[in-house]
């Protein structure tokens, strides 16, 4: 007993699909042990007098038949289990509900809108980086969640009555992908939100990430086609008419849209598009969690860490054995340098944070094994989970920790979509410049150092005879201008 102690379920019997998450409690966070999710699409069987069909009562059954075998092994007190919108609405829901319960084995909550909205809010401050004061937006199958919050507060909750599924019944239920259909879409979509856009707008925000299953696919979108993740009008207008070429639902085919998203992707985006139209939304992002994270670390009653981004980089660095002396002297290095040529080479804000997390974190590949450290430390950040990292600063990072020395991979450095290419490469030299100047671990061995950036050249100076003074030093500097010159990039030392 005392192993499944620390494990704890979440279960949300949505609209479109049902979800069941398993974590374990490590160290005052999470760890995740079993994502299950079947497309169970109970809103498509409602009826025009909310009267839920025997046949989708059936398929939410079989599901929850899946799931009640892994609840076996998890305290009944560590189990939680939240109806949303379909189960709301539907008037023989009672029918449902009996059985889901016999089955499971635990009682099964409907919630309401708004204790969806605020659960949906917690699961993202838990679980996403960026700035405290946000719009929160998740599209259900029959309902869509708006929130705005800071930190850990909510400020306006809504959870209005649309979703990807009831709106491909409504708009799309001829299959048929033309302007009109997503003309009628939109606008129905922006009637739902304009009751609720001043109060939304009046608290503000500033960052938007979406949580729901359509801006998780449209991440996958722009991943595979080389976009960066940052979601705006206009690429979903973009999606929209690529969509309509494609004349029908069962005929679309969008690269990075997989087989399993595609019925309900059109309609989603039309609400999307609605959303962005509406509120006035210049970008959004994909959020780390939602509901079911919510519900997790509300029985965890863990507080909401406010920089996320700091909590996951010391689990990392404790979990590997990272010399943190040497990573934040390093990132101090590094700080400074990028001070010295922040104008000229245009880094914000975002680009010196991701820098300064590469400082953070990389030595963790010499846990692993010396000789091949930089390709470990690449490996293990792209495929931990990363709370409060998005995929593309997942894979920046990685880029980075891989050219951290020796050979430069350029090519890599462009793939990344978290950045511009050429600011990838700035921070890479940087990077590497702060590594080597602070590998002999100690504050007092550091040189003053000038730095500053013609164009794409470095021009570095160092005191008056340090590289006599500095034999290995000396050489070890030699051979990055080297290695820099082989991909294009100029170092000048004096």
């Amino acid at each position: 007993m005392h192993s499944s102690a620390s494990l704890y379920a979440a279960i949300d019997l949505g609209s479109n699909s049902f979800h069941m998450l398993v974590v374990r409690e490590v160290a005052g966070s999470i760890q995740t042990l079993t994502r299950i999710k079947r497309k169970v699409r109970l809103a498509a069987g409602l009826d025009h007098e909310n009267h839920l069909s025997q046949e989708a009562m059936e398929r939410g059954w079989q599901c929850l038949r899946l799931f009640a075998e892994r609840l076996q092994d998890i305290p009944p007190a560590h189990i939680r289990v939240v109806a949303t919108a379909t189960l709301r609405l539907a008037v023989n829901a009672d029918v449902f509900l009996e059985q889901a319960q016999t089955i499971l084995g635990c009682p099964v909550q409907v919630i309401s809108g708004e204790e969806e909205a605020r659960l949906i809010y917690q699961g993202v401050a838990h679980t996403t980086g960026g700035s405290d004061k946000r719009l929160v937006v998740d599209i259900g199958g029959a309902s869509t969640e708006l929130v705005t919050g800071n930190g850990a507060q909510t400020t306006a909750l809504f959870s209005l009555s649309m979703g990807c599924v009831t709106w491909l019944e409504r708009f799309f239920t001829d299959r048929h992908l033309a302007q009109e259909n997503f003309a009628a879409a939109e606008q129905a979509a922006r009637d739902v939100i304009r009751p609720v856009a001043d109060e939304l707008r009046r608290h503000g925000w500033e960052a938007c990430v979406g949580a729901s299953g359509t801006v998780q696919a449209l991440q996958e979108i722009m991943m595979a086609q080389g976009m960066d993740e940052r979601i705006t009008l206009a690429k979903l207008q973009q999606l929209k008419q690529r969509a309509i070429q494609c004349g029908r639902l069962e005929e679309l085919e969008i690269e990075g849209l997989t087989l399993e998203r595609a019925l309900v992707f059109p309609s989603g985006l039309a609400i999307l598009i609605a959303i962005f139209t509406e509120l006035e939304i210049s970008c959004m992002t994909l959020a780390g969690g939602a509901l079911r994270e919510g519900l997790v670390y509300g029985m965890l009653h863990l507080a909401v860490d406010q920089d996320i981004r700091t909590r996951t980089l010391r689990n990392v660095q404790h979990r590997f054995m990272v010399d943190t002396q040497q990573a934040n002297r390093v990132a101090r290095l590094a700080s400074q340098f990028a001070d010295s040529v922040e104008q000229p080479w245009e880094l914000d804000e975002f680009s010196c944070e991701m820098l300064q997390n590469a400082c953070e974190l990389h030595e963790m590949g010499l846990s692993v094994d010396f000789k091949q450290a930089p390709v470990h430390a690449a490996w293990l950040v792209r495929n931990l989970d990363l709370p409060g990292f998005t995929p593309a600063q997942k894979k920046l990072l990685a880029t980075l920790l891989l050219n951290q020395t020796n050979t430069i991979d350029i090519s890599s450095l462009h793939q990344q979509n978290a950045v511009p290419p050429r600011i990838a490469e700035r921070l890479c030299r940087l990077l590497r410049l702060a590594i080597l100047f602070s590998n002999r671990r100690r504050d007092d061995t550091l040189p003053v150092v000038d730095l500053n950036a013609d164009g794409d050249t470095l021009h570095l100076t160092l005191p008056a005879g340090w590289m006599a003074a500095h034999p290995l030093g000396k050489e070890l500097l030699l051979q990055e201008t080297l290695w820099q010159s082989y991909v294009h990039w100029q170092l000048d030392v004096e």
